[in-house]
This record gives C-alpha cells, sequence and structure tokens, in this order.
C-alpha cells in the first residue's frame, strides 16, 4: 500500500469550534479504545525500567487536548511511577485549560537542551513528510534526557478498510475526512526504522500494539 500524503482538516483549524471539539472528542475515544493509551504507557514503563528512575518529565507533543498523556500519567501513577506532564501544540485551540501548556512549533522547540527526561507524540508522526519527520526527530532528542517516545499508526490496507467499517463512531466530518488519511499517509515500521538512521539516535526500538499501532523509542543515549 502505497503512502498518500494528505492535509488533515484538524491541522488546517477549517473546521467549526463545535466541529474541532468533536474531532478532538473523536480522537479521544480512539485512543482509549484502540491502543494510543496502553501504547505509550507500555514505553514509558520501559524506559523507566531501563534507566531505574520512578520520576519522570514528559514534554508531550502536539498534545492537543492532552488527554493521553494525563490518562497515561494515572494508570502509571497506580504502578509506582510518577510522570510529570508539560503539554505542546501549535493551535492554542486545541489546548485545555492546563497550567503547564505552551503553543509552539515541534520542528521549533523553544525550550533548552535536556529540558525533559521524554519527549513524546501520539499521531503525530504520520502529518509529517520524511524531511520533516528526521527534523522533529532531531530537535526532540536536543530536548530530552533519555528518549523520543512515538506513538503512531502502521500503513496497512486491512487497518484503512477497518477505519471505513468505523464510520458510524465518528462524530465529526472532519474526523470522517481526517481518520482514513491518516491511515494512508502513516509510516510502516520498516520505513520508520529508516528515516531515524538519519537522527543521530543512540538505538532505536520499535514494537507492534494493539490494531495496527506502533510504539518508537528513539534513545538520546
Amino acid at each position: 500500500m502505497k503512502r498518500i500524503p494528505t492535509r488533515e482538516l484538524l491541522d488546517t483549524d477549517s473546521g467549526t469550534p463545535a466541529e474541532i471539539a468533536a474531532s478532538l472528542a473523536d480522537l479521544r475515544r480512539v485512543n482509549r479504545w484502540f491502543g494510543g493509551i496502553s501504547t505509550t504507557q507500555w514505553m514509558i514503563e520501559l524506559v523507566a525500567e531501563v534507566v531505574g528512575k520512578s520520576f519522570l518529565s514528559l514534554l508531550e507533543v502536539a498534545a492537543g487536548s492532552g488527554d493521553v498523556p494525563h490518562m497515561v500519567r494515572e494508570r502509571l501513577q497506580r504502578r509506582g511511577i510518577t510522570l510529570e506532564v508539560t503539554l505542546l501544540d501549535r493551535a492554542p485551540s486545541h489546548i485545555r485549560d492546563h497550567t503547564r501548556a505552551l503553543s509552539a512549533d515541534a520542528l521549533a522547540i523553544p525550550l533548552r537542551d535536556a529540558s525533559f527526561d521524554l519527549v513524546g507524540c501520539g499521531l503525530f508522526a504520520h502529518h509529517l513528510n520524511p524531511g520533516e519527520f528526521v527534523q522533529f526527530v532531531q530537535e526532540a532528542l536536543r530536548v530530552c534526557r533519555i528518549a523520543v517516545l512515538i506513538n503512531d499508526l502502521v500503513r496497512d490496507p486491512i487497518h484503512l478498510a477497518m477505519v471505513y467499517s468505523g464510520y458510524p463512531l465518528y462524530h465529526s466530518r472532519l474526523t470522517r475526512h481526517d481518520a482514513p488519511a491518516s491511515v494512508r499517509q502513516a509510516y510502516t515500521p520498516e520505513e520508520m526504522r529508516e528515516m531515524l538512521k538519519q537522527t543521530g539516535a543512540a538505538r532505536v526500538e520499535i514494537s507492534r500494539h494493539y490494531l495496527f499501532r506502533m510504539g518508537v523509542i528513539a534513545w538520546k543515549v
């Protein structure tokens, strides 16, 4: 299945406030039901185990309303891991009223080197062309101390068919456009690994998760 880059409507803020809110709500449901939360939780637990830390700070890039990292934080707390979450999104309209949030460009993060233990993103990588993806990971590696975490879709024709079959679950016309577009422009694990070779990451781990999700850990050291 060939990758087809497509401009997603939620990226353009072309919808009404109500349509944007409904689309963000659709994303929250997708992440709860189809592996978004569990994939990020799995990666952070692995990092915590490897580095032997029970406190980690996370900058979540392209965070939207921030539901995934905050739900992950609650789950991790029950497992003895404290996660301090800061959100970053280019669109202030996407960010809820959180005290730890900033509006900025993910490709030029306005923070000092090694500001956070982790820099993560969910359902963001497929929005970037290969050059932008490499630039983002390099910038994220600069800002993190330990690793960059990428939670994203796997491009697959069966996945695309499942997205179309899920149309009745979508409450926003933006989602009905963006969901299949996301699958069409998602990367495969093999493509992801090839792009990450250009980032300077010390090592890379890629794992497959529930319903065509992949988790990518790009270690800084």
